[in-house]
């Protein structure tokens, strides 16, 4: 099945950090982001996992979850945590996902189907493009899929900024323009007609062409 932004993300059960979790059932009414890596103690997402313990609590003024994969089993994962708190100064805070037969790197693409069952004997170079962000909303569905080469650090700063742009967007009937930050002005989308807009907007907007209408961000 291949996936799309608003496909429905698929379920799983599987084993974590903290212990078996149902996916969907786990997500609950909030927001999630899974976001995976290729193999256990490897330098980048190292970094990342580290980054991403520090970044938690703006996400959870959010409403969002974060949960990590990796296909090595959820045993080694303890053991990176050492070593991610001793060199980033934090460790993990959020579940890490066992992915040791591959099942929900295939089940979300990021692995062929043919590729080896189990995650024993693979290296990180095996598991190349297991290097994806998603961001799954209330309904379940995807809302945000970003992949990373494994040489390039992902930017989570970035995936905060576009978690603020869909949960605003999903309220209000407007959308962020380029390189947006919480708090700049946003764009009335075209199939709200001036009139509508008019009732949504009292105090006015200033309209750059009849499809480009700029708007104080909602609160």
């Amino acid at each position: 099945m291949s996936l799309r932004i608003n496909s429905v993300a698929p379920n799983f059960t599987a084993e974590t950090t903290e212990g078996p979790i149902d996916f969907h059932e786990w997500i609950g009414d909030g927001w999630a982001i899974l976001f995976s890596h290729p193999k256990d103690f490897t330098p980048v997402c190292t970094t990342e996992l580290g980054y991403m313990a520090k970044l938690k609590p703006e996400f959870d003024k959010r409403n969002t979850k974060i949960i990590g994969l990796s296909v090595d089993p959820v045993a080694n994962h303890a053991i990176w945590a050492q070593d991610i708190a001793e060199t980033q100064g934090a460790a993990p805070n959020y579940p890490m996902i066992g992915d040791t037969d591959l099942a929900i790197a295939k089940l979300y693409n990021m692995l062929p189907e043919e590729a080896d069952g189990h995650s024993e004997g693979r290296t990180a170079a095996d598991n190349a493009t297991v290097r994806t962000v998603f961001i799954i909303g209330p309904d379940k569905r995807i809302k945000l899929m970003l992949s990373y080469p494994m040489t390039t650090g992902r930017n989570f700063d970035e995936i905060l900024r576009v978690l603020d742009s869909i949960q605003l967007t999903s309220k209000h009937r407007v959308a962020t323009p380029v390189n947006w930050q919480e708090g700049d002005n946003v764009i009335i989308v075209p199939s709200v007609t001036d009139a509508e807009a008019a009732a949504l907007y009292p105090d006015g907007w200033e309209t750059v062409t009849p499809y480009l209408r700029l708007v104080p961000q909602p609160r």
